[in-house]
Formats: structure tokens, sequence, C-alpha cells
């Protein structure tokens, strides 16, 4: 496994990706919420910083438009494309965004899909799952897998949402400490579901809701309730060798400190 850390898409990419370097790492992923900056010259940019740090671009974490409520009781109204009322204008956003990793020549885009209802008969199930395969089609056309970023929805249910596509380019991006943030599930566990669709990984840790309305909290890596040492060895037993993505999602020297210290745990757990 290589790895790697998560960075955005802005004016400042050709910095983002000598710091990259700078951590020692080799691979990153690239997140964008904006999608003004998918177009083709921005991707002729990105590919020239890249290739010019010497850094792997491994996927695009493609975001989209509209409200974001990152809770567990607007967030069903709000993230993804479950929403009927966003669901058009983000699967645009999601089309436009396979076309952008095509031009950076990235294999996996990445997305939240939302909170997909646990009952197959609801029908913001079939809608969700009419406007994917709209989307992993397109992706398709693009040579672009369509990756699931875990968190809003059971393992269970990504499952069989990729049963119900039945397409040869859908993938899971193991985020372990969205599914404890969520109260979705133990990462670990959640591999004997999905295990075999792993395409990415986010090396990240979180603790569980403490309350019904508020996701859980994210920490350091190593201070959460992410297994890691079993984690790693579960990844090494299913085959992958992929990246490892680090993701902090805090500012300034702390996270320098807290990736650093990512950096360190997860190379002693890779070589063990």
């Amino acid at each position: 496994m290589k790895l790697g850390v998560i960075i955005s898409l802005n004016d400042a990419i050709e910095a983002k990706l000598e710091r990259v370097r700078a951590f020692g790492l080799s691979t990153c992923q690239l997140n964008c919420w904006e999608p003004a900056w998918f177009t083709p010259e921005t991707a002729e940019r990105v590919k020239r910083a890249a290739q010019a740090s010497g850094v792997e671009i491994t996927a695009l974490w493609c975001g989209w438009e509209g409200p974001k409520v990152w809770d567990l009781v607007e967030g069903p109204l709000t993230l993804g494309l479950v929403p009927a009322v966003y669901r058009y204008a983000r699967m645009k956003n999601l089309m436009l965004g396979a076309d952008f990793a095509a031009w950076l020549g990235v294999g996996d885009m990445v997305t939240h899909v939302g909170f997909i209802p646990e009952n197959p008969n609801d029908p913001d199930y079939a809608g969700v799952v009419s406007a994917l395969r709209a989307v992993v089609s397109h992706c398709k056309r693009r040579g672009v897998n369509f990756l699931f970023e875990t968190g809003e929805a059971t393992p269970v249910v990504m499952l069989r949402v990729i049963e119900d596509l039945g397409m040869d380019n859908l993938g899971i991006n193991l985020d372990p400490a969205n599914l404890i943030l969520y109260g979705k599930g133990n990462p670990v566990d959640a591999l004997d579901v999905f295990g075999a669709y792993i395409k990415g990984v986010h090396a990240k840790d979180g603790l569980y809701p403490t309350t019904g309305r508020k996701l859980g909290r994210e920490v350091a890596l190593g201070q959460g309730k992410v297994d890691f040492p079993r984690l790693i060895a579960r990844l090494k037993e299913l085959g992958y060798d992929g990246a490892l993505t680090i993701e902090r999602e805090i500012s300034g020297p702390e996270q320098e400190r807290d990736i650093r210290s990512a950096i360190e745990q997860l190379s002693a757990l890779i070589q063990a």
C-alpha cells in the first residue's frame, strides 16, 4: 500500500502538491466541491503540477452544488443524490467531474451519495439507483470508476446498490471514520460485507455519536475507535494494495502534526 494525503483543488494547487512531497508521500486524492474548476485547462494545469512534483493523483473526490448539512437530521434532506430536489443538478456535477477525471487521466472518482434508504421499497431508493445508473454509465464511457464514499449508508445498503446497478466500474472508497461518525457500523466488520469492492481508503479516525442528532467527532489517527492494526491486516488479507489517503479535517499546525503522526503509525502497520 502507498501512503497519501487528501488535498483541495484551488489556485494554490502547485503548492499543495509540493506539500504532499514535503511530507515524504507519493500519492494524493484531489478534492473539489466547485464544478467551475472542472475544465480542460485546469486539468492540464493540475497534470503539469503533479508531474513536476512527482505526486500521483489516485482519485478525484467530487463534490456537488447545493446545501450540505453534515448531521443526522438535516443530512438526509440535503446530502448527495437522495434529496430529489437537488438530484438532477448533482447528477450533472458528477458527470462533469467524471469528464475532469478523464482529462486528468485519473481512473477513480469518489463522492458521497447520501442517506440511501434502508428500505429498498422506498421510492427514493429507486430514484437514487436510477440517477446512479445514468452517472455511472457516463463514468464508464469516460473510462472512470465510480466509488461510493462510506458514511451515510450502512454497509449492506451500499452492497445492495452496487448489486442492483450491476455495473463493472463500481467500487467503494472506505472511510473507516465515517462509518463510526455516522453510527453506521464497525469498519473492520464492514469489510466482510463489501471488502471485495474496496478501491480506495481514507486513513481517518473518529468517535461514535453521543446524541441522535449530531455526528460523532473526528479525531487524530490513533485516538478514535478505528482499529487500524486490524483494519490494515484485513485489507492485506483481501489483497488491497492501493493508496491509504490520510484525511484530517482541521487546519493549521495541529493538522500538520497529526498528518506526520499518521504517516509514522501507518508506515509501521504497512510494514508489519
